[in-house]
């Protein structure tokens, strides 16, 4: 009498998860071929944008940017050059960094300590207070737009470039601190215990426990919050004036006459691509991280 054979036994090769036979899939050289058509249909426009951008006015009035194919001699960057020359466009990237930067920094610090205290710290009202963090996160930034405005008004920063990071760190700060909790909140408690019984105080233990482990939370919100606030427009069309438009005004006023500011416009695009580009990939590798993260868990 022959007993059954049970595939997950003793000695029998482990089954192939799902993951491992995607991956399988993927690794194959047609499929391979197929996603590198698809990447280079889908990088068209930005490859496009950038061929513009190096070509005079009148040769893209004359026709399309594929022309460059047959005259790579159109290529130049007087484009750029005029464009850095150009006061008002300088203004307005500098006054980018200036808004974008403290508004990232500022979310990612705050998020970071209210999320260890929500996560790890016992204090009365702690869930009703993060239930209210979490009700802030269906509250369209539109409907603050007009009450915003008239405190602005009577602060009198109304119109400035602490206004603006002002409002993007209020409604940045409850999907900031929710991500950040969760994470956080995975983090094995023994370890945290460990460092207690050690002598750690709560600080210490958050700059030399929490901040290490979390570090791919933290770069992916990094990554989100800057490119948020960095390709913000409505609220700088509201809050910001004239001093104190980022890029994506300056740009925005450009297009009122687009044909014959189609160079402007074009450097002006992919310059401001450019920075997030190179903030993405030098977080790129903890990115990954944190994606892979809550996938295992």
């Amino acid at each position: 009498m022959t007993t059954p054979h049970h595939e997950d036994g003793d000695g029998a090769e482990p089954r192939a998860t799902a993951p491992k036979r995607i991956i399988g899939l993927l690794s194959s050289g047609l499929v391979q071929a197929f996603l590198v058509c698809v990447a280079l249909f889908w990088l068209m426009p930005t490859l496009g944008l950038f061929i513009t951008s190096l070509r005079s006015p009148q040769d893209n009035a004359a026709s399309g940017w594929w022309a460059v194919l047959q005259e790579p001699a159109q290529l130049s960057l007087e484009n750029y050059a005029s464009l850095l020359d150009n006061a008002s466009f300088a203004a307005s990237f500098f006054n980018t960094i200036l808004i974008t930067v403290p508004a990232t920094v500022i979310i990612v610090v705050v998020a970071s300590l209210a999320a260890y205290a929500f996560a790890w710290l016992e204090f009365p009202g702690r869930d009703w207070l993060f239930l209210l963090v979490v009700g802030l996160l269906v509250v369209p930034l539109q409907v603050a737009l007009i009450p915003i405005a008239q405190i602005y008004g009577g602060l009198g920063i109304y119109g400035s470039i602490l206004g603006v990071v002002l409002f993007h760190v209020g409604f940045g700060l409850p999907f900031a601190i929710f991500l950040l909790r969760n994470f956080f909140a995975a983090i094995p408690r023994d370890l945290l215990e460990a460092a207690r019984m050690d002598g750690g105080r709560e600080f210490t233990i958050f700059r030399r426990v929490i901040l290490p482990l979390g570090g791919p939370a933290i770069a992916s919100l990094t990554i989100f919050q800057f490119l948020w606030v960095w390709n913000d427009l409505l609220v700088a069309l509201v809050f910001a004036d004239a001093q104190s438009a980022p890029m994506t005004v300056a740009l925005q006023s450009e297009m009122r006459q687009f044909g014959a500011n189609l160079d402007v416009i074009s450097a002006g695009a992919f310059l401001s691509m450019v920075v997030p580009l190179l903030v993405f990939f030098a977080f790129q590798r903890y990115f990954v991280q944190g994606v892979m993260a809550g996938a295992v868990k």
